[in-house]
């Protein structure tokens, strides 16, 4: 009996030690699926191209129609406008869901906008780092109803790491919050800032990454 009582006694703590491990690593992967934003791009491989064989998209779990086909390209390369490029920046106020794209002085455009709902939109200045046509934007989780897999995602314009704007084709509710972190955009409006911002996408491409000769333009993110 006492050979038993000192095997209990010594699995016991083993037990606990194991079932707090479990415990702790499962309350991560639950802040993890909650906290973490982004679009879930892979940018490291996009290329800007639209993919023609996705005929599927998913959003907060349901099933949704994706673009088809490519929108109409501009013919005309650069950027779009009458001021230099360092007289261009972005106001986004997350408090009344709006941006304001300004020139020299001058509203360019005004959009409400959808930011981070289920995660959320840093706050900060920032420039665009790099602008894709189109690019795939996944992940959510299915478990809590907020998956989402997102293919030819267009006008995306990265200000911080995957944090973007761009386009958006699955819901029109704009005015409130609706994104994982990320600034969702009328499609048009996201169109007219792609062509309006910099880094110049140059003719014949479909991405461009920012650099000391072709700058991001600033993007200010406030409450």
């Amino acid at each position: 009996m006492k050979k038993i009582n000192k095997i209990f006694l010594f699995i016991l703590p083993l037990f606990f030690l194991t079932a707090g491990a479990i415990l702790d690593l499962s309350l991560q992967s639950f802040k993890g699926a909650i906290f973490s934003g982004g679009c879930g791009c892979d940018t490291a491989h996009a290329d800007g191209n639209f993919a023609v064989s996705e005929a599927r998209a998913v959003f907060l779990n349901q099933e949704i129609t994706p673009p088809l086909a490519a929108l109409p390209e501009k013919e005309e390369g650069g950027v779009l406008g009458d001021v230099s490029p360092d007289q261009k920046w972005i106001e986004i106020d997350l408090s009344e869901q709006k941006l304001i794209a300004w020139q020299g002085g001058q509203k360019f455009l005004e959009s409400l906008i959808s930011s981070g709902k289920w995660a959320p939109t840093p706050k900060g200045e920032f420039n665009i780092w790099g602008k894709y046509r189109y690019i795939k934007m996944s992940g959510g989780s299915k478990e809590l109803h907020t998956y989402y897999y997102l293919p030819n995602v267009p006008y995306t314009m990265f200000f911080y790491k995957d944090f973007g704007l761009h386009g958006t084709y699955w819901h029109n509710n704009f005015g409130q919050p609706m994104s994982h972190g990320c600034v969702n955009l009328p499609t048009l409006v996201a169109e007219k800032l792609f062509y309006w911002t910099t880094p110049t996408l140059p003719l014949g491409k479909n991405y461009v990454l920012a650099s000391e000769e072709n700058p991001g333009t600033k993007v200010v993110i406030h409450d």
